[in-house]
C-alpha cells in the first residue's frame, strides 16, 4: 500500500518509531480489510484505533517539544491512511454515530467542496446537503466528548472548521441570487451535468446532447437586452451568476457536439481509470444493501485522490508536461467529481448496523417495503395472504437469543436498528391483520 498522495518532506528522526507503529498499524488495517471470511468484529477495530491515537499522542508530545505542530511529513501521510481506514471501519461495524467515523466524511465533503469552488458552479441543494451532513458530524462530536480522545477530537474540529469555511465561501457567492432567478440558475446546473455525463457515455448521443443545447437556446431566447426578467417585467439580483453559466454552458455544448465523446489521446488512460472507478461506484449505489462493504470505499478514495493530486496548477498535463485542453481537462474533472459524489452518497447513506447483521437487517427492509405497498394498495381480503409475511417475521424473531440477534458469542452492533425495524414490521403485519379480520366479521 503506498501512502497518502502529498509531496512529503524529511522526516524528524525522533518521529521515525511512530512512523514505524504506524505502517505496522496500517497494514493490519490493509490486511482486515481484505479479509472477507468473515464479518469484522468491534474489538478488532478498537484495538487497532486504540493503537492510532497512542501514537498520535507521541507525536503531538514531540511536535510540541519543537514548537513545529503544523508540519506535515510522511507520518501525517500513514496517519490519516490510517484514520480514513478506521473511520470506515467504525461505518462497517455499525458505529455510524461515533467520532471516528466522522474522519472519512470530512475528507469526501472537502474533496467536492474544493471542486464546487474550483467548478465555479453549483446548486443551493448542493450546498444545502453538505451544511445538513456538517451539522450532523458537529451533533456526532459533541456525542463523542466523553467517549472519545482529545487529540482525535481537536482533529476531528479542525476538518470540520475547514469545511465550514469553504461552506460559507460557496454560499457567498451565491449570496446575490434571487429567489425568482433560482429556479432558472437550478436548471442551468442541471442541463450542465447533463451535458458532461453524455459526454462520458460508451456510446456518444448527440441527439441527447443537441436537445439540451435546444433548452439553453430556449432560455437564452427569453432574455430581454441579454437580461432574465420576472413575470411584472422587473430584473431580478442574480443577472451576472446566471448569465455566466448560460454562456458556459452554451460553449460547453458546443464544445461536446464537436468532439463527439473522442477524448485526447493523450489522457485517454486517465480518462478510461476514472470511467472504470465511476462505474464500479455506480454499481455499488444501486447493490448497496447487499454487496457494499464501507471499507471496500477506501481504494477507490485513493485512486481518485491520487488522479486529482496529480494535476499541475489544478491542470492535467502529459508526459512532456503539456496541458491538456478544455474538453479533457473538464471531462476529467467530471468523472472525478461525480465519483466522489458516489462516495459521499454510499457513506452518508451508510446504516448504523454491523455487517453481521446486515443480511437481517435487509430482509427486514424489503418485508416492510412490501407491508407498505401492501396497506396501501387497501390490504388483503383474507389472513390467509399475510402467512409468508408471519412466517419469515417469525423465523427471523427465532433468530434472537434473549431478545438479541447472535453470532457464535458476539453480540454485533446495530441491535436496536433491527429490533426497531422488525417490530415496526410486526405491528404493520397486525394491523392488516385485524383490518382483515374486520372486513370477514362484516361480510359475515
Amino acid at each position: 500500500m503506498t501512502d497518502s498522495p502529498s509531496f512529503p518532506i524529511a522526516l524528524d528522526p525522533k518521529e521515525q518509531h511512530i512512523l514505524d507503529r504506524l505502517l505496522a498499524t496500517r497494514d493490519k488495517l490493509s490486511l482486515l480489510k481484505q479479509d472477507r471470511s468473515t464479518y469484522i468484529k468491534s474489538h478488532d477495530v478498537l484495538d487497532l484505533y486504540e493503537q492510532v491515537i497512542e501514537q498520535v499522542h507521541l507525536l503531538n508530545i514531540i511536535r510540541e517539544e519543537h514548537d513545529k505542530p503544523l508540519e506535515q511529513n510522511r507520518v501525517d501521510n500513514v496517519l490519516d491512511d490510517c484514520f480514513q481506514l478506521i473511520s470506515l471501519f467504525f461505518l462497517t461495524i455499525g458505529r455510524n454515530n461515533e467520532a471516528p467515523a466522522v474522519y472519512s466524511m470530512t475528507s469526501t465533503i472537502r474533496r467536492l467542496l474544493d471542486h464546487l469552488k474550483e467548478a465555479a458552479f453549483y446548486s443551493p441543494k448542493d450546498l444545502e446537503s453538505a451544511g445538513q451532513a456538517l451539522d450532523s458530524m458537529q451533533e456526532t462530536l459533541k456525542r463523542g466528548e466523553e467517549s472519545h480522545s482529545p487529540h482525535l477530537l481537536k482533529l476531528l474540529r479542525n476538518r470540520l472548521n475547514t469545511c465550514r469555511q469553504l461552506l460559507s465561501d460557496l454560499q457567498l457567492s451565491l449570496a446575490d441570487l434571487s429567489l425568482e432567478l433560482t429556479p432558472t440558475y437550478e436548471r442551468l446546473v442541471s442541463i450542465l451535468r447533463s451535458i458532461s455525463a453524455a459526454n462520458t457515455r460508451q456510446k456518444f448521443p448527440s441527439g441527447e446532447v443537441q436537445g439540451f443545447q435546444d433548452q439553453l437556446r430556449e432560455i437564452q431566447a427569453t432574455m430581454v437586452d441579454g437580461k432574465f426578467l420576472v413575470e411584472n417585467k422587473t430584473t431580478p439580483a442574480g443577472q451576472n451568476v446566471a448569465t455566466e453559466l448560460l454562456n458556459r454552458c452554451l460553449k460547453w455544448s458546443e464544445i461536446v457536439l464537436e468532439r463527439q465523446g473522442e477524448i485526447d489521446e493523450r489522457f485517454k488512460p486517465t480518462y478510461e481509470k476514472l470511467c472504470s472507478i465511476r462505474s464500479h461506484l455506480e454499481k455499488l449505489s444501486i447493490t448497496q444493501a447487499w454487496s457494499l462493504r464501507e471499507t471496500d470505499l477506501y481504494d477507490y478514495q485513493r485512486q481518485l485522490d491520487r488522479i486529482d493530486e496529480s494535476r499541475v496548477n489544478g491542470n492535467f498535463e502529459d508526459a512532456f508536461g503539456n496541458k491538456a485542453d478544455l474538453h479533457a481537462q473538464r471531462t476529467l474533472l467530471y468523472l472525478i467529481r461525480r465519483s466522489y459524489a458516489y462516495i459521499y452518497t454510499l457513506i452518508i447513506s451508510s446504516e448504523p448496523v454491523s455487517e453481521a447483521l446486515l443480511p437481517v437487517f435487509n430482509q427486514l427492509q424489503t418485508l416492510r417495503r412490501c407491508l407498505l405497498e401492501v396497506k396501501r394498495s387497501g390490504g388483503v381480503s383474507s389472513t390467509r395472504e399475510l402467512y409468508p409475511y408471519s412466517m419469515k417475521l417469525n423465523s427471523i424473531d427465532n433468530m434472537r437469543v434473549d431478545g438479541k440477534f447472535m453470532v457464535g458469542a458476539d453480540i454485533p452492533e446495530g441491535q436496536g436498528s433491527v429490533n426497531s425495524l422488525l417490530a415496526e414490521c410486526f405491528d404493520l403485519n397486525y394491523e392488516l391483520r385485524i383490518e382483515a379480520e374486520d372486513n370477514d366479521s362484516s361480510e359475515s
